[in-house]
């Protein structure tokens, strides 16, 4: 019984090693995974069906994550949801705002967007409405790294506050990269304040050649001092915007050589300079707008025109992986969350001194030896 027990032990320790071999196996097999130093879900188990639209921030407490979950996108029981990683663990979602307007009207809420003030508060912001052509911009504060939020407070009449992507400090001004979706179309703007969020001003960005519409950008810095913005349109490309007086004025937008699936990026201006961009690198089939969301890929630049492929965060044909948030944290690494297939919420770390990069040309993302993308077939619910 004894020899029958040991055997048994080894076998199993064999078959747990050769799986552990095969994952490893791949992992090194597939260049578009280096530099990814951790990969998981926030959460395996929620009290709703659906989730979208993930944020994070660094705090002086580590890292904190939010989004927005419920029956369903645009379904009044959407809420807003906050995780903290707390000692190399997420904490349970807690539901911390939600769209009740009195004892028989309740709006979804949407698109959270998360700011640590340098030395001061932890700023939430998130829309509530039925939808985003009437949504209205709200946002709480926190004093102790997102475990406890104040009350619930209004945005100035006409303005959203960040629309999707986190808000960027330049001099003594808070940039909100922000837009609309109204019946003027998809516009851009900025809402600019110097005091977070006691006095705000807009500053608007013009549509550009051959009705260019753009919503939802990032905000990067250059070395020379100049911004650019990069935004999901309906023009099949990513949009791009500069300013060169720190985001006073905006050039018209314009095409960069990078696809868009009208869905929604994120972008970074990592520490050593160089400019990081999240993405789906989907050219939608034909003339359509619309593409699949998935894979969902990650490209470096160092000017913000030439960029170079680096990841690729997921690569299913199921879709969709989307709408991504990026940041760098103090210890360098790079972290991104993100939708996955509408029901999780997903966090990979990164280190990018390890990422391995290949130049885009024309707009395709690059073929290297030992590694085929899958064949990805729409689904009418991603178009």
């Amino acid at each position: 019984m004894k020899y029958t027990s040991i055997a048994k032990k080894g076998i199993i320790a064999l078959l747990f090693s050769a799986m552990a071999g095969i994952g490893s196996a791949q992992t090194i097999s597939n260049p578009w995974r280096s530099g990814i130093v951790n990969d998981e879900f926030i959460y395996e188990k929620a009290p709703y069906k659906e989730c979208h639209s993930s944020t994070v921030v660094e705090t002086p407490k580590g890292l904190v994550a939010a989004w927005f979950g419920g029956t369903k996108e645009r379904n009044p029981d959407v809420c807003i949801w906050v995780s903290r990683l707390v000692k190399g663990k997420w904490t349970e979602g807690v539901n911390v705002a939600n769209g009740i307007q009195n004892d028989t009207l309740r709006y979804p809420t949407w698109n959270p967007v998360l700011y640590q003030i340098p030395g001061g508060e932890l700023m939430l912001f998130y829309k509530i409405g039925p939808s985003p052509s009437t949504w209205k911009g709200y946002f709480k504060t926190s004093k102790d790294g997102g475990m406890t939020w104040s009350g619930q407070k209004a945005l100035p009449e006409g303005y959203l506050g960040p629309i999707k992507n986190k808000p960027v400090l330049v001099g003594k001004n808070l940039i909100c990269p922000t837009s609309t979706e109204g019946k003027g179309g998809w516009r851009v703007h900025f809402e600019i304040t110097p005091d977070f969020g006691k006095t705000w001003k807009k500053v608007t960005v013009a549509k550009g050649p051959d009705s260019l519409e753009a919503i939802q950008p990032s905000i990067l810095k250059h070395k020379d001092g100049r911004l650019q913005i990069l935004a999901r349109s309906r023009n099949r490309a990513v949009l791009e915007s500069w300013s060169s007086d720190q985001g006073m004025t905006w050039s018209p937008l314009a095409k960069t050589n990078l696809p868009n699936n009208n869905s929604g990026t994120d972008a970074v201006t990592l520490k050593d300079g160089r400019q990081l961009l999240v993405y789906n690198h989907v050219l939608p089939p034909g003339t359509l707008a619309k593409g699949p969301r998935t894979p969902l890929n990650v490209a470096v630049s160092k000017n913000g025109k030439t960029w170079y492929a680096a990841l690729i965060l997921e690569d299913s044909p199921i879709s969709q992986y989307s709408y991504p948030s990026v940041i760098q944290s103090s210890d360098g690494m790079v972290h991104f969350v993100y939708t996955w297939r509408r029901l999780r919420i997903k966090h990979v770390a990164v280190d990018p001194k390890k990422l391995k990069l290949v130049e885009i040309k024309n707009g395709e993302w690059p073929k290297v030896a030992g590694y085929t993308l899958p064949e990805i077939k729409a689904d009418s619910k991603d178009l």
